[in-house]
């Protein structure tokens, strides 16, 4: 080994003595070798990761390492490049000027490699589904801008380094243009903030039905970072700003762990009435409708003793809310139909008036 090392210095000496003078031709060794060594690592050492990752049945390695292709020849080019500056001995602020466009040039090449890494990871999460709660296809948007203003904000401070320029001033001066921005556009920024955090918290998504504390009931159509967007039952769109959307009460019809939906139908009976044949009455009267679920099956309750009449309750389950309206109409219909064919009175208040003479 060491008769191997003494040849191939005996060998590349003179080489070294000759080259030395020319300091343009070191220089273009080094960009060469460089070259050589970026070519290398982007199809040698990448071919052999893929082929390890190949093995796997994610693919989101296989994104991962088809991404890294170009930034790792980039690196390792420039690397060569700067070396080559510095063995020409340029004046320093040539030198400064070149090494800071180099590096530039790297963190813009690293920053579309994060990016591109940054969305096929959340993507990945996001149709995971019951893994990862936090990441739906419904936040990946919030989660996706979010790190694209972390990377690119992290980018141009490395850019700025690279410039000499006092990060810290411009901090400063962020801060407090940002400060004068936030008084005079609070609205919006509350909307904004509203908006992350229905994307974040989930307390509805879009295809829920929902009840606001101020009245509206309708279907989500649309989460926006300002405004989310219900449509009515009378096909009317609301929209409503997402800062009221953050402090409101809301009643997610459908955000149980079940699709389906249960209503309830209120009648009064006279008393005297049988109960066994009123109650089995309402349950064929909610079994025999056809968009009445099965299972559950429909149950009935005697809920209170009233002024003047037995107070009952239907309950039966139906497919979605947004069936509520009419089929509540239609067992009160098949209800009272029943009841007069089998001669059961509803009761109504009523006032006897007695009057006295006065002979």
């Amino acid at each position: 080994m060491e008769n191997q090392i003494e040849t191939l210095a005996d060998i590349s000496l003179p080489w070294i003595e000759w080259i030395s003078p020319y300091i343009w031709l070191q220089a273009a060794l080094i960009v060469v070798l460089g070259l050589i060594l970026a070519l290398i690592a982007e199809h040698l050492i990448v071919a052999t990761l893929e082929k390890l990752v190949a093995r796997t049945s994610s693919a989101l390695d296989d994104e991962v390492i088809s991404a890294l292709k170009r930034p790792l020849f980039v690196s390792i080019f420039f690397i060569s490049l700067a070396l080559a500056t510095f063995r020409l001995n340029f004046p320093v602020p040539l030198i400064d000027v070149t090494l800071a466009s180099l590096t530039t040039i790297a963190v813009l090449v690293w920053l579309g490699f994060f990016i591109r890494l940054t969305r096929v990871v959340l993507t990945v999460l996001s149709r995971a589904k019951g893994r990862y709660e936090f990441v739906q296809p419904s936040t990946l948007p919030l989660f996706d801008n979010s790190a694209k203003l972390l990377l690119f904000l992290s980018a141009l401070y490395f850019i700025f380094l690279a410039w000499g320029i006092n990060v810290s001033a411009l901090i400063a001066s962020a801060g407090i243009v940002g400060l004068a921005l936030s008084f005079g556009a609070q609205d919006a920024l509350s909307n904004i903030f509203g908006g992350m955090s229905i994307l974040a918290d989930r307390p509805f998504k879009v295809g829920d039905f929902i009840n606001l504390d101020t009245g509206e009931r309708g279907e989500v159509t649309h989460i926006g970072l300002r405004s989310t967007r219900l449509l009515t039952r009378d096909d009317v769109e609301i929209s409503v700003p997402n800062s009221l959307m953050g402090n409101a009460k809301i009643i997610n019809e459908t955000g149980g762990p079940h699709e389906k939906f249960r209503i309830r139908v209120k009648v009064g009976v006279a008393y005297g009435s049988d109960i066994d044949e009123v109650e089995n009455i309402l349950f064929q009267v909610a079994s025999s409708h056809p968009e009445i679920c099965d299972t559950p099956h429909p149950i009935t309750r005697l809920r209170a003793f009233g002024v003047s009449s037995l107070d009952f309750e239907l309950l039966a389950w139906v497919e979605e809310p947004v069936l509520r309206g009419r089929l509540e109409h239609e067992l009160n219909r098949n209800v009272y139909k029943a009841f007069n064919e089998a001669k059961i009175v509803i009761p109504f208040p009523q006032q006897d008036i007695h009057i006295k003479s006065q002979s």
